[in-house]
C-alpha cells in the first residue's frame, strides 16, 4: 500500500467501486458542475464567470482545444471545462503566509489534488539555496536572479525554456523570440509528450502537421472513426458535434480498449432529450482493440479496400490517387501482404468485426478519423498514424468537405504555441523571417525536446529550467529520474497560476512567478488587453478575461516575458519589449509579419469568432511535402506483446482530471469514487493472475533492457477492458515509463503500451 498521506490530504487508494456507466452528461453533469463551481467561486461569481466561457466576447476555456460553433449556446462549456474555470477563478488564495507554514518538504509529501485545492498564487516566491521554505520576493529581484543564472551559463544551450499549451499566442511568440535572441532553440513543450507523433506523421505524409478538418466537416461526414480517444472525459464538447453528425445521418465507429460511456450514449445537457430523455446513442460499431493494435487494424482495412477495388469500381478513388499522391505501389504491395493471423493477434478482434467495419467504410463517401493519445503514445505511433493517412488517401478523404484527419488536441492553445514557433526544431523559413523582422541571427542548431531536456538536466548539461505554465515534473515520464534531474539544476522557474508538484521539486534555487489566468482582466499601459488562441482545428480567436485579478501583484505572461527579456538582454536588444508589454496589438503586428496566415492579424481577430488559418491539403488539395504530393507510406506492422502472466498497461485520465490537474477523486463514468490508485483489469485476466476484485497489487513495469519500475499499492478493479490489457491513471503511473521508452521519430513517451506484472501487496 502507499504511505499514509499527510493530515488533510485524502486517502486515494481505497475507493468505492460500482459498475461502469453507459451514458455521459445529463442532469448528473449539471449537478456536479454547479457543486464544484460554487465550492470554488460562490454562487454569484459562478454565474458571472461560466456565462462568459467560450463566448465570442468572453474568454477561451483553459481546458481542452475543441472548437466552438459559430452559433453558441449560453452555456458553451462542459463539466470538465467548468472545473478548470472554477479552479482558476477560485476565491481560495496561496499567500506568502501559506509558504511560511508549509516548507518545501511538506509540499513534496502532498498529493497533486491537495496542492491544486489550495487556490491561486498571489506573490512571487523565492527559494534561496539551502533554504527550507519559499519566501516572498519582488518582481525586480526575481528577474535579477534569473538574469544572474542565465548570464553565468557557459552557453545559452545550458538553459531550457519549456511551454505549456495554455500559453496564449502572444505570450508564446514573445517567449520563443526571447529564447532565440538569448541564443538557444531549447524550447520543449507539452506537444512533445502528446501529439508530436501526429505532427511527425502528418508533416511527412500531407505536408502540414495539423488536422485538416473544420467543425462543420464533422457535421457533413458520413462516417466518423474515433480511435484511441475518450471524448466523454477528455473533450466532452466533442460529443455535441458527434450528436449533430448522427442527426445528419453519420455513422460512428469507436476503436478503444475500454468501453467509454460518452461514446455509448450522450445525454446532451443543453437539450430536453438529454436532460429527461434517453439521450443519443453514438457508436454504431465498437471495436474493442488490444493496446497498440491500431496500425494492424488500419493495414487490414487497407488490404480489404484494395481487394474490393479489384471487383467494385469506386472502392479506391483512383483519380485522387493518380493526381494527388505518391508512393501508392509500394504501399499497396505492403497492404496486400497483410497477414490475417497477425492482424487478429495484434488487434484482438474477429474477422467478422473487421468486415463489418469495412462495409461501413465502403458505404461512406466522406470519412473522418479522429484520434488522441491512444494512438500517439506507443513506440510505433508514427507508422500507425501514417497508416491512418493511407486509409484516408485510398478513398480520397483528404481535401473533401466532410472528410479528413482530425487529431484532437488537449491543452487549449497547444496547437497555437507550435504555430507561434515553440518548437525545438524550427523550420529555416521561420528563422529567416525572424531574422528579417527583428534584426538578429537566431540559432540554427536544433534544441532539446522534453525527453532530451530531462537527460541534459540529469547529466549536468542544462543548468537553468524555465517553465511557462504546466506541471513539468508530474507530466513527464520516469518520475524518479525526472525529479532527480530537476534537483540538479542551478535554478528552476515556474510561471504558474496555482500550486503543483513541480514547485516542490526544485533546483538549488527556485522561483514561482504568479500570473494572470484566462478569466482575469489584463490591463497594461496601453489599456485593457486581450490575447488569442488557436483551437484544435486551426481557428484563431480572441480571449478576454473579465474578473479582477486574484492579486494586484500578478503580471500577465506577456509582461513577464517582456520584463525578463529587458533584464536579460539589456539595451543591446533592438526588440521593442516595453512597447510589446503595453500594447499586445503591436505583438500581433509582428506575428503578422513573420508567420504565414496571420496577415492583417489585428483586423482578422477583431471579427467575432475569429478566422481559420490556411491549410493547403484542405483548401486546395495541394501538399507541401518533399514530393509535392500526399505520400503513401509502407512500414512493417508493429504491435506490443506481453509474456505469459503479464499485461499491457495504458495510462489514462480520470473524469475528475485534466492532464495533471486533479479536480476530484472520482471517475464517475467508470464507477470509481473517492480514489485514484486503481488498476482496471479484465475479470478473466485477473482470475488467471489470482487477483480478486478489491485486492491490492504493486505494478511493476518490465523493459527489454532488463530494467523494472515499481508503482506500489493499487486496488484491483475488475473491468471490461480488452483481454490482456489494463489501465491506470497518470501521473501516478508515470513512474513506470522509462525516459528512453519513446516513440520512434517523435520521441514521445510510450505511455500506452507498458508491459507490467501485478504483484499482490498487503493492504494493511
Amino acid at each position: 500500500m502507499a504511505a499514509k498521506p499527510p493530515a488533510g490530504d485524502p486517502v486515494q487508494d481505497a475507493p468505492e467501486v460500482a459498475a461502469p456507466q453507459h451514458a455521459a452528461a445529463g442532469l448528473p453533469a449539471i449537478g456536479h458542475t454547479l457543486r464544484i463551481a460554487q465550492r470554488q467561486m460562490g454562487v454569484r461569481r459562478t454565474a458571472l464567470t461560466l456565462l462568459k466561457v467560450n463566448q465570442k466576447n468572453g474568454f477561451d476555456c483553459p481546458g481542452c482545444a475543441w472548437p466552438e460553433p459559430d452559433k453558441r449556446h449560453k452555456a458553451e462549456f462542459c463539466e470538465n471545462g467548468a472545473k478548470a474555470v472554477a479552479e482558476e477563478a477560485t476565491l481560495r488564495r496561496v499567500t506568502p503566509e501559506f509558504f511560511a507554514a508549509h516548507p518545501v518538504a511538506d509540499l513534496a509529501g502532498r498529493s497533486g489534488y491537495w496542492l491544486g485545492q489550495q487556490g491561486r498564487l498571489t506573490h512571487p516566491m523565492y527559494l534561496p539555496e539551502g533554504a527550507a521554505s519559499y519566501e516572498p520576493v519582488t518582481w525586480e529581484r526575481a528577474f535579477d536572479i534569473i538574469a544572474e543564472e542565465l548570464h553565468a551559463l557557459a552557453t545559452p544551450d545550458e538553459a531550457v525554456f519549456y511551454t505549456s499549451g495554455r500559453t496564449s499566442n502572444e505570450a508564446a511568440f514573445l517567449y520563443q523570440l526571447f529564447a532565440r535572441e538569448f541564443g538557444t532553440n531549447n524550447l520543449p513543450d507539452c506537444s512533445n509528450m502528446c501529439h508530436e507523433s501526429s505532427g511527425s506523421a502528418l508533416t511527412e505524409t500531407l505536408g502540414v502537421g495539423k488536422g485538416s478538418v473544420l467543425l462543420d466537416d464533422l457535421h457533413k461526414a458520413d462516417l466518423i472513426i474515433v480511435a484511441g480517444q475518450n471524448p466523454g472525459t477528455n473533450h466532452p464538447r466533442m460529443l455535441s458535434a458527434l450528436e449533430r453528425a448522427k442527426a445528419g445521418g453519420a455513422k460512428i465507429i469507436s476503436i478503444n480498449p475500454l468501453p467509454e460511456a460518452g461514446l455509448e450514449r450522450f445525454k446532451n445537457p443543453q437539450t430536453a432529450r438529454g436532460l429527461v430523455g434517453g439521450g443519443t446513442p453514438l457508436t454504431d460499431l465498437f471495436l474493442q482493440i488490444r493496446l497498440g493494435g491500431d496500425q494492424a487494424l488500419f493495414r487490414a482495412l487497407n488490404r480489404l479496400i484494395l481487394e474490393a477495388a479489384d471487383t467494385t469500381p469506386g472502392a479506391v478513388d483512383e483519380e485522387f490517387v493518380r493526381e494527388h499522391t505518391h508512393g501508392f505501389e509500394e504501399f499497396a504491395a505492403a497492404a496486400r501482404a497483410a497477414d490475417w493471423d497477425e492482424t487478429l493477434r495484434a488487434t484482438g478482434l474477429t474477422r467478422a468485426e473487421i468486415d463489418q467495419a469495412l462495409r461501413m467504410v465502403l458505404a461512406s463517401r466522406r470519412t473522418i478519423v479522429c484520434w488522441a493519445m491512444g494512438l500517439t503514445q506507443h513506440k510505433h505511433s508514427v507508422p500507425t498514424i501514417r497508416e491512418v493517412v493511407n486509409f484516408l488517401l485510398l478513398r480520397g478523404n483528404v481535401g473533401r468537405p466532410g472528410a479528413g484527419v482530425c487529431p484532437v488536441r488537449g491543452h487549449s492553445n497547444v496547437q497555437g504555441d507550435r504555430t507561434m514557433g515553440i518548437f525545438e526544431r524550427p523550420a529555416p523559413e521561420f528563422l529567416d523571417a525572424l531574422e528579417r523582422e527583428f534584426g538578429f541571427a537566431p540559432p540554427r542548431e536544433h534544441g532539446l525536446d522534453v525527453v532530451r531536456a530531462i537527460r541534459a538536466l540529469r547529466d549536468g548539461q542544462a543548468k537553468v529550467f524555465f517553465a511557462m505554465g504546466g506541471n513539468f515534473v508530474a507530466a513527464s515520464p520516469d518520475t524518479e529520474v525526472t525529479e532527480a534531474a530537476m534537483r540538479r539544476a542551478r535554478l528552476t522557474v515556474h510561471v504558474s497560476t496555482k500550486l503543483n508538484r513541480s514547485h516542490a521539486v526544485t533546483g538549488a534555487r527556485a522561483l514561482i512567478l504568479p500570473t494572470l489566468g484566462r478569466t482575469e482582466r489584463d490591463v497594461q499601459g496601453g489599456g485593457e488587453q486581450f490575447v488569442t488562441v488557436e483551437d484544435s482545428m486551426g481557428m484563431v480567436h480572441a480571449s478576454r478575461g473579465r474578473l479582477e485579478p486574484a492579486s494586484p501583484v500578478l503580471l500577465s505572461e506577456p509582461a513577464i516575458v517582456c520584463r525578463l527579456a529587458r533584464r536579460v538582454l539589456g539595451p543591446e536588444s533592438r526588440t521593442p519589449w516595453e512597447e510589446f508589454e503595453k500594447d499586445y496589438g503591436t505583438i500581433r503586428d509582428r506575428i503578422a509579419a513573420v508567420i504565414p496566415g496571420f496577415e492583417d492579424f489585428n483586423a482578422k481577430v477583431s471579427r467575432p469568432g475569429g478566422f481559420a488559418l490556411p491549410h493547403a491539403p484542405r483548401d486546395s488539395r495541394s501538399f507541401p511535402t518533399a514530393t509535392g504530393k500526399a505520400n503513401f507510406t509502407a512500414a512493417p506492422v508493429e504491435y506490443p506483446t506481453a509474456p505469459e502472466g503479464r499485461l499491457l498497461l495504458q495510462t489514462l485520465r480520470s473524469h475528475d482530471q485534466y492532464n495533471t490537474t486533479i479536480y476530484g477523486l472520482d471517475d464517475r463514468y467508470r464507477g470509481i469514487k473517492n480514489g485514484r490508485r486503481v488498476v482496471l483489469v479484465h475479470p478473466e485476466d485477473a482470475r488467471e493472475l489470482g487477483l480478486a476484485d478489491g485486492s491490492y497489487a504493486d505494478l511493476i513495469s518490465e523493459w527489454t533492457d532488463g530494467s523494472e519500475r515499481r508503482a506500489p499499492g493499487f486496488r484491483v478493479v475488475h473491468y471490461p477492458t480488452a483481454r490482456g490489457c489494463a489501465a491506470s491513471y497518470y501521473p501516478e503511473t508515470n513512474v513506470l515509463v522509462p525516459l528512453d521508452a519513446t516513440a520512434d521519430t517523435s520521441n514521445t513517451p510510450a505511455s500506452k503500451s507498458v508491459v507490467v506484472r501485478l504483484e499482490p501487496s498487503d493492504p494493511a
